[in-house]
């Protein structure tokens, strides 16, 4: 997560996704919806101009 890379990270249910796939694929769906209403706002342009600069910054 410092280097820009991950996001978020997806907590998963008491045991692991392993002991309770659905709340799992639950928890999954629930923050990709987030993630997909963040940004569905912004135009095309503006989510690669985005993605160049924090991609491009890595490492350097």
């Amino acid at each position: 997560k410092r280097d820009g890379v991950i996001d978020r990270i997806v907590k998963e249910p008491l045991g692991g996704a392993q002991r309770d796939p659905a709340a799992a694929a639950r928890l999954l769906g629930a923050a990709l919806t987030e993630e997909l209403d963040l940004l569905s706002g912004k135009s095309a342009k503006a989510l690669i101009a985005a993605r160049e600069e924090r991609f491009l910054g890595i490492g350097g």
